[in-house]
């Protein structure tokens, strides 16, 4: 829930192992200071340093995004550099790093995991004035971007990102693994015993693949059915302000109606009778061989194992599209359908953009350049081949999936349309310390059987981060 082009698509949405995660928490205290003396984002004032999350050569490749923008601004270079990394914790632990170092870039890319985290320390520049400036310019932008996307890119009433790209959690399956248990494709209102029926039919049918999958971690792991189930980690609300926003872009859209300035993450609901159902459930599909032992981390292997058939059904978002067809996946092999109905059928995403650092002393330009990001041309650009999911629904078009599939490619950008109540994972500021537990409580209750156990450890872990963070 990222953004721009990752080395490992699938590994896009997970959480960092404790070590490096908790120094990032731990030096981020005096970052905000750090920045604010107005160090210098780059020795010369004639170029844009953006740090992207992705390796050098993939960087070095979105050059092509800059050209408009350098031909527009003679002598002004954009220079892109890429961080590679575990996963967004990851990501963010380095970042930190270098701006604690006084190397601070100018522009970021941050995804929903990080930008309450940049925004509470002071360390992002808030884009409200620039986008009050530019409103006519952006206009038809926003006319093609769901309010969702916008108020996830929020916090304390101001805007920090245009979102650049988006993934919701969804259920991929194998087309053949159905198929052959006599299964056809979900219904759109399928619910948790059906999904359920579908895993023991695969089951039945013998062999060595496991009906479900999933990876430990924040976004589409068991917290897709937590969000199904009614249930979240913190308790969910808003943000005052964002008026000016919402009544300048989206004066008669439904969707934002109720949108206000951003998410705001309250006390710690870990062990509530949703979530423990939901992590319950977990438990009995371990127990009765309907799903494997989850491992920690990003999912690289599930991309692996989905690609070799030897998994029936597993949380996905839109990155999974070009990502199983680069791992040899033909078109028809796999397809996508709305995450089941519990007692609703809320699903979460997360999003991603790019963010100015206050640090910078090149805003004006970084927010031009950051402008230009979200034409389609840029778009395209700076995420190629259906590795992801676009905001803007223009670009979602029959032609784009033709070349990767799946079939049923609508289901990703729908899934804001068709279930209003969608929202983002929850990260607060204090998110890499939540991630952290979250990896820890939930390893220990697939190991023990015991979910309320490890879900009242979860509940104190993130009582303690909310106070300290």
């Amino acid at each position: 829930m990222s953004s721009g082009i990752l080395k490992e698509q699938f590994s896009r949405r997970g959480v960092l192992r404790a070590g490096v995660a908790s120094a990032a928490v731990a030096g981020v205290g005096g970052l905000a200071s750090a920045c604010s003396s107005g160090s210098s984002s780059s020795s010369d004032s004639k170029v844009l340093n953006v740090l992207v999350f992705t390796d050098q050569a993939s960087a070095n490749k979105l050059s092509t995004a800059a050209a408009p923008f350098e031909a527009a601004h003679p002598g002004m270079k954009v220079k892109f550099t890429g961080i590679t990394g575990t996963d967004w914790n990851d990501f963010f632990s380095k970042l930190l790093t270098q701006i604690a170092a006084g190397n601070a870039p100018d522009i970021v890319s941050v995804a929903t995991e990080g930008l309450q985290l940049f925004a509470a320390k002071g360390l992002a520049e808030p884009l409200d004035d620039y986008v009050k400036r530019d409103a006519s310019e952006l206009k038809s932008y926003f006319a093609d971007v769901h309010p969702a996307l916008i108020e996830a890119m929020m916090y304390q009433g101001h805007l920090y990102e245009l979102p650049t790209d988006f993934n919701a959690g969804n259920m991929f399956y194998s087309t053949s693994l159905l198929e052959s248990a006599g299964v056809g494709r979900p219904a759109d209102d399928w619910t948790k015993d059906d999904f359920y029926d579908i895993a023991t039919k695969i089951a039945r049918k013998g062999g060595s693949a496991v009906p479900y999958n999933w990876v430990v971690r924040l976004w589409g792991s068991w917290t897709s059915w937590m969000y199904a189930n009614g249930g979240n980690l913190l308790t969910e609300g808003k943000w005052d302000g964002g008026d000016w926003l919402w009544n300048t872009f989206y004066p008669n859209d439904p969707a934002a109606s109720g949108r206000k300035g951003g998410w705001r993450w309250g006390d710690p609901t870990a062990n509530s009778a949703p979530v423990v159902e939901s992590l319950d459930y977990m438990i009995q599909l371990q127990k009765e061989g309907l799903s494997a032992k989850p491992d920690v981390g990003g999912g690289a292997t599930l991309q692996g194992l989905f690609a070799s058939n030897k998994i029936g059904m597993s949380v996905g978002g839109g990155f999974w599209a070009g990502g199983l067809h680069n791992a040899g996946m033909k078109t028809g092999s796999f397809d996508v359908q709305y995450f089941p109905k519990w007692r609703t059928q809320r699903h979460l995403f997360g999003a991603g953009g790019y963010g100015i650092l206050k640090s910078s002393k090149n805003k004006d330009l970084a927010w031009e350049f950051v402008k230009s990001l979200v034409s389609a041309k840029n778009l395209d650009v700076l995420m190629p081949g259906n590795t992801t999911t676009f905001p803007r629904k223009s670009m979602m078009t029959a032609e784009r999936y033709s070349t990767t599939g799946p079939k049923n490619w609508h289901v990703f950008y729908d899934t804001l349309t068709k279930f209003p109540e969608t929202a983002p994972i929850p990260a607060p500021p204090y998110y890499q310390a939540m991630a952290i537990a979250l990896n820890k409580r939930t390893t220990e209750a697939m190991s023990s059987g015991k979910a309320k156990a490890a879900l009242d450890g979860l509940q104190s872990d993130l009582e303690t981060a909310m106070k300290t963070g």
